[in-house]
């Protein structure tokens, strides 16, 4: 308790402080984001800008203007010429976390679209609030400083230029997304980068479509010429440089094999949905096959190679995704599957040379894809630098479809000298809402992490069949035992440290804080792990109330049950609390949950704070590398564990008590219990390890872990007083043989009193016939 005390000192004192100082410190809405800004009442970048110096967010800048237009930017200057722009991500993407509230970025951006400043100025996430320093967030953000791009647009899916931060995971990644998202969103909408005029300024241009019309066969030295194929030559001296300028250590120490001159791959790509271009490379019939293929505007791409390096590879064999080749048009890129591929043997256009590799790929049809605007391919080149270690470099193939084979969309309005242009702000807003229908982050992360997803569904439906079959599994005491102990080791070192899926109360608060303000799934699936988790612990309360994730799933809990199984081994004194003390001292956790979720009405920031008293963080998901009195806090309660059996667990912790208040809803009772137990047996009650077992025999659903140690004993024939009795009991009253006697009569031999015939001694019959 002494420790707890200490702990919470530790907290309150910077809360409080936080509370009484005045708004708009920028360390202060750094830490704990309560710098009280309004959300949803408009742009909020006016409320940050006098937080800095105009020099601090754009280099060289002596003031910056009043936030302007639609998204809002202000503009920063160096006397009367233009520095650069300044705008805050939530103004332009939707930048929230896991904790459902805004994260703001304030980004200043060069005329050309170089982003040259990122600071963090506010948030509300857990996982960031204590425990993360400080420095190491804000070096994530600055390592997109320098990252242009309007002119080098990411790759999505890409992984953040800057290492992330283990215990922030999804909060990084949802920065560096919002920074990529907005940049892209402010430069196309004000037209930042496109010789500093804003493109809603100028005329649009005439929309035009694919000349369906235009079908006339041309050589290979035509297409070329004309720029319907594109050709991207890489040789080996190229490969080598990239690597040598790539900055990752060891990846120059292996440089490609060859002379410098050598082709690494020479590699051509085309548009063969438009009509000319596919019936001068497929032939008249492929290409009329491939057009009864296409849907209504899909479209098709035809890629050819040759050298030493392959641009299919052989993940799509494995996994069925080409994962060497993306194809991007501005910020949507396309990875194409088995599924989208046709292999083709060799190309019919006249002076067409021989390829080592030809493949039709078809653009699949819920991808964004504009036939006629520019797209490029990029080719991703890796080298194995050690056994676990990999460096990766890209190339790439720019394509632009010709003019020749386009014509005016005649359904769209051509914009005349005489006609009015529409609306700058009508335009702006189409393309803002554009950047806004890039794929959701969340659906990034969860393809990302198909191998993880996979692992923990395998995990759940083992622990489901355990449940199920439990009766079975526990008579076979030995493996149940090893059995458990292997899933407790998953738990902790799969789960806990290496997919840092601890669930944590804070998750609690953060859900039922949302249900009052604005609930959406989309925060909740930043991580897969996590909310998997989530759901199966809601679904296991209807069954076998907390203890399932208790028991099995949590990680800090799996720790302290292990590290108590060697002390037992160790043979530390175990203390048994007497059963009245251990009563009153089990509600201590929900009286901790109460405290916390009370805090939460009122400020969810500061109970964040406060679920500190979880030593989850410290332990599992920082791995005890942080400050001593978090350490410290999460080494006694371990210590505690020690000699009482899931010490935490029993009497301190608020999750614990959030998912133990809806076990009295679940429907079955899967637990069996003789009569007897408790009156008078009390095997199972001085043997629960949690003292989850009432002295009168019934099981107390609160405090159950799932165990199963009960029902090994429910089962064990030896053990059980009942079973013991009631074999005793059927063994008394058991039929003697036939052979027993009378009871009390001494049987002085078993040997028949009869001698048996012998057949030879016998009389044989006299004939009566002569």
């Amino acid at each position: 308790m002494a420790s707890l005390l200490l702990l919470w000192a530790c907290l309150i004192m910077p809360a409080t402080r936080a509370l009484a100082a005045p708004a708009g410190g920028a360390q202060q809405a750094f830490k704990f984001g309560q710098s009280g800004t309004s959300v949803g009442s408009g742009p909020r970048l006016g409320a940050f800008l006098d937080r800095f110096s105009p020099a601090d967010i754009v280099p060289g800048a002596d003031r910056i203007g009043p936030p302007e237009g639609q998204p809002a930017i202000a503009r920063a200057y160096a006397g009367d010429t233009l520095a650069g722009y300044v705008y805050l991500t939530t103004d332009i993407v939707n930048t929230r976390g896991y904790s459902s509230k805004p994260i703001d970025v304030l980004v200043g951006l060069s005329p050309d679209g170089e982003i040259l400043s990122a600071r963090l100025v506010e948030h509300h996430e857990p996982i960031v609030l204590i425990g993360i320093p400080e420095a190491k967030v804000q070096a994530f953000i600055e390592g997109y400083v320098g990252k242009n791009y309007v002119k080098e647009p990411p790759r999505p899916g890409a992984p953040p230029p800057v290492d992330i931060i283990s215990g922030a995971t999804v909060t990084l990644m949802v920065i560096g997304d919002s920074l990529t998202r907005s940049v892209m969103a402010v430069a196309r909408h004000h037209g930042i980068g496109r010789d500093g005029r804003r493109a809603a300024q100028a005329a649009p241009a005439q929309k035009r479509i694919l000349d369906l019309e235009k079908a006339d066969v041309q050589s290979w030295d035509a297409l070329l010429a004309a720029g319907a194929v594109a050709h991207l030559h890489v040789s080996v001296a190229d490969v080598n440089r990239a690597f040598e300028e790539n900055g990752r250590a060891g990846a120059a120490d292996r440089p490609e094999p060859g002379e410098p001159d050598d082709t690494f791959i020479d590699l051509y790509a085309a548009l063969v949905s438009a009509p000319g271009i596919g019936r001068s490379l497929l032939g008249e019939a492929e290409y009329n096959y491939l057009r009864g293929r296409l849907k209504p505007g899909q479209q098709a791409i035809l890629i050819a190679g040759n050298g030493a390096y392959s641009f299919k590879g052989s993940g799509y064999v494995r996994g069925g995704v080409f994962d060497r080749i993306e194809v991007i048009q501005e910020e949507h890129g396309i990875h194409f599957t088995d599924l989208d591929h046709q292999r083709l043997a060799d190309l019919m256009a006249d002076g067409a040379p021989r390829f080592r590799e030809i493949a039709l790929f078809t653009v699949p049809t819920d991808a964004v894809f504009d036939a006629v605007e520019p797209w490029r391919l990029q080719l991703m080149v890796q080298r194995i630098i050690s056994v676990k270690e990999k460096a990766f470099t890209a190339f790439n193939l720019n394509y632009a479809l010709p003019q020749a084979y386009t014509k005016a969309d005649p359904a769209a309005a051509p914009a005349g000298a005489g006609q009015v242009a529409a609306p700058a702000d009508a335009a702006q807003a189409a393309v803002f809402e554009e950047t806004e229908e890039a794929p959701a982050l969340w659906k990034q992360i969860w393809a990302s992490k198909i191998p993880q997803i996979a692992i923990i569904s395998i995990a759940l439906l083992t622990l489901i069949a355990v449940f199920f079959f439990q009766n079975q599994i526990v008579k076979h005491e030995v493996f149940y035992r090893r059995f458990r102990t292997g899933f407790l080791l998953f738990t902790l070192f799969w789960i806990g440290w290496y997919a840092q899926a601890q669930l944590s109360v804070v998750n609690v608060l953060t859900f039922t804080t949302s249900l009052r303000t604005d609930f959406s799934w989309e925060y909740f699936l930043m991580d897969p792990i996590v909310f998997i988790l989530w759901i199966a612990t809601a679904m296991s309360l209807i069954f076998w109330n907390r203890g399932a994730f208790c028991g099995w799933l949590c990680p800090f809990g799996a720790l302290q049950e292990l590290t108590n199984q060697v002390a037992k081994k160790l043979r530390v004194p175990q203390i048994k609390v007497p059963h009245g003390l251990n009563t009153r001292l089990a509600g201590l956790k929900y009286i901790l949950f109460l405290i916390l979720f009370g805090i939460s009405l009122y400020q969810l920031g500061l109970a964040e704070q406060f679920a500190e008293v979880e030593p989850f963080k410290t332990a599992i998901i920082l791995k005890f590398v942080r400050d001593w009195p978090f350490v410290i806090f999460a080494i006694v309660l371990l210590l505690a564990g020690l000699f009482i059996e899931r010490f935490y667990c029993r009497y301190l912790c608020p999750l614990g008590a959030a998912l133990a208040i809806p076990a009295r809803l679940r429907i079955f009772d899967w637990l069996r219990r003789y009569k007897t137990c408790g009156n008078p047996c009390q095997l199972c009650a001085v043997e629960c390890p949690v003292q989850a077992i009432n002295p009168e025999g019934d099981i107390n659903p609160n405090e159950c872990i799932q165990c199963l140690n009960c029902q090994q004993l429910y089962h064990n024939e030896k053990r059980c007083p009942h079973l013991l009795q009631k074999n005793a009991k059927l063994k008394r009253h058991k039929a003697p043989p036939p052979d027993a006697g009378i009871p009390g009569e001494v049987v002085a031999s078993r040997k028949p009193t009869v001698r048996p015939r012998d057949p030879s001694s016998e009389p044989q019959p006299v004939s009566s016939n002569p």
